[in-house]
């Protein structure tokens, strides 16, 4: 793959740049284990996905979403019997979430580091942008970054509207992050390059089936990798 005319590198937040997944696969064994007097966790953990997968275009991505995930899927679950301490129970797991510390994955800090001395780096990420913000600020990366962009979700048409807010040619962005679903596919598809760098811990949403071949693609290992090439 060649990178010589890349000018600015964007990277993915959640799971890219901190932890985050893990902390949501929490709540979803909290909220089995506070509905399996209605049913089996399997089944829950089921409706769960369901009930998210249906709110996404209406409520979009991040916690607070999650957060009224939840307790619709416990109504369903319960067959409306749920009582309100459950409800309370559900609200106060996704608080915790909200104010959950901030992980860095290991060794980005020192690669931001570095390529901001070369590149301009973007943020681009999807969710809320009240907590986006908010964990960006708590993570002490934000000086590395040109910009911040958070989207309401990853398409061609949004990284192709970010391209152009950057001023600059499709081949000249790379995109790294941890999704093929939302940081490599869609990047690829605008004539972009991506980097796949997996986290342990992988949303059901994001799996995508198979292998990406393409020329402006690449897997790599960890962010510090990425020193190897740019």
């Amino acid at each position: 793959m060649n990178l010589e005319n890349i000018k600015v590198i964007a990277f993915d937040a959640d799971d890219t740049l901190w932890v985050n997944e893990p902390y949501f696969r929490n709540a979803e064994e909290e909220f089995c284990e506070l509905l399996k007097e209605y049913m089996p966790k399997e089944e829950s953990h089921k409706i769960l996905f369901e009930i998210e997968m249906k709110n996404l275009p209406v409520y979009g991505y991040g916690i607070k979403p999650f957060a009224l995930s939840l307790i619709e899927a416990a109504i369903i679950v319960s067959n409306k019997e749920i009582p309100i301490s459950v409800v309370s129970e559900l609200i106060i797991i996704a608080k915790r979430m909200l104010h959950m510390p901030i992980e860095l994955i290991d060794d980005i800090e020192e690669t931001l580091k570095i390529l901001s001395k070369k590149y301009r780096l973007v943020m681009a990420t999807k969710g809320d942008l009240l907590d986006q913000e908010r964990k960006l600020i708590k993570s002490g990366l934000e000086s590395y970054f040109h910009h911040i962009e958070v989207m309401s979700d990853k398409t061609p048409k949004q990284y192709k509207k970010l391209i152009k807010q950057l001023d600059i040619n499709p081949t000249e962005f790379l995109m790294i992050g941890n999704s093929l679903k939302s940081d490599v596919l869609p990047v690829l598809d605008v004539g972009s390059y991506a980097i796949h760098i997996p986290f342990h811990t992988t949303w059901a949403h994001e799996i995508v089936n198979g292998k990406v071949s393409h020329s402006n693609f690449l897997t790599l290992e960890r962010g510090s990798d990425l020193l190897s090439f740019l």
